[in-house]
């Protein structure tokens, strides 16, 4: 619309009191130059059973919106989350699709409802629109509101009291959805990431934490071929379930020259992790420290370890430091020794937190 624009003299006076909102509705479009080719209301007689039946189903769809956000905020707070020792039949199992569920049906709901009134209940027209640059007189700007105005009243929801509160239902749940997650920010995180089961005080009374294999062997040193690498994990209660998911731990048997190496490199530049590895023993996290995937596809003739999500390269002679890809921080090495009983055990847990690095993590 342009301020500019000479109007005719044969223009109405959209200040008059007589005019229905439409009829300023239409005086803007003709200024405009918009041509109304066809337009039909959805049901001219209102309150028919059609009509109703449509009324219905969408009432139906924003309530479904608003008992699927409830449940996703009840969910959310209220739903056991942490790991629970047990069968796959726990609840904690069933957290988080719970939580894609609830949200799914209302958004579905929501999304439904909105495309099913303006399909069904709303006026169907045609318009034609000249193209034209400007900006907006004071007639202009009251014509605007006006059709803003009758699009309200097109939808029908003023004499359509079910939907209102349907939709009113359903969005108020939806609102408190979006916000519940927020009250998370609220509880401290805790220590939990600077933990894991190798932790011998917190999770077995204080004794030193066997290595063993996923089905519980305790891991000796002719078990691992030279060159060769096997996952280990702690011998604690489920310390090979998620319970202790940060707890994955590769152990690599280096050639003796590598491991020389590998030795010379570590004291010389990380020198906390001087008596870390036993013999050509070397053990680090198997948990990426780019976004937390399982680093395990080890080339031996190389020495380096690839994560397969995004591709992260770690060199073993050099700490497990990264060469290749997004990782930005090396594998934390788990101080490894061998008992009189000769399975090896954690001298101490990791002596930096596992998993990916972030901008409040200074240790590389």
């Amino acid at each position: 619309m342009s301020n500019d624009k000479q109007h005719s003299s044969d223009e109405i006076d959209v200040t008059d009191p007589k005019l229905t909102k439409f009829d300023i509705v239409k005086e803007g479009l003709r200024r405009d130059g918009i041509e109304i080719l066809h337009y039909e209301p959805a049901f001219p007689k209102a309150g028919t059973a059609e009509e109703k039946r449509i009324e219905r189903f969408i009432a139906f769809c924003f309530t479904l919106t608003g008992l699927g956000a409830l449940g996703f905020v009840v969910t959310y707070i209220f739903w056991p989350w942490e790991y629970v020792e047990g069968n796959a039949s726990e609840l904690s199992k069933w957290y988080t699709p719970m939580l894609g569920l609830c949200l799914g049906v209302a958004l579905a709901g929501l999304g439904i409802g909105i495309l099913t009134w303006a399909k069904k209940l709303l006026p169907k027209e045609e318009l034609v629109q000249d193209r034209h640059d400007g900006g907006s007189s004071e007639e202009d700007r009251k014509i605007t509101g006006a059709t803003v105005s009758n699009v309200v009243d097109e939808t029908g929801i003023k004499r359509r009291p079910m939907l209102k509160r349907a939709l009113l239902f359903g969005s108020a749940p939806l609102g408190l959805a979006a916000i519940a997650p927020l009250g998370a920010l609220i509880v401290p995180p805790g220590d939990d990431r600077d933990h894991t089961g190798f932790d011998a005080k917190k999770y077995n009374d204080g004794n030193p934490v066997r290595l063993i294999l996923k089905d519980g062997t305790p891991v000796r040193p002719d078990m691992v071929s030279v060159g060769g690498q096997v996952t280990v994990y702690p011998e604690i209660p489920h310390g090979t379930t998620n319970k202790h998911a940060d707890s994955p731990t590769l152990l690599i048997h280096l050639r003796d020259a590598d491991s020389k190496e590998a030795a010379k490199y570590i004291k010389k530049n990380d020198k906390k992790y001087a008596e870390s590895n036993w013999n050509n023993f070397f053990a680090f996290s198997k948990i990426c420290t780019h976004v937390g995937c399982p680093a395990s596809l080890y080339e031996q003739q190389t020495n380096r370890l690839l994560c397969p999500c995004h591709q992260s390269q770690f060199d073993i002679i050099q700490g497990a430091k990264p060469i290749f890809g997004p990782a930005t921080r090396s594998l934390p090495q788990l101080p490894i020794d061998v008992g009189d009983d000769g399975v090896f055990y954690a001298k101490s847990d990791f002596l930096v937190p596992v998993g990916p690095a972030f901008w409040e993590r200074d240790e590389k």
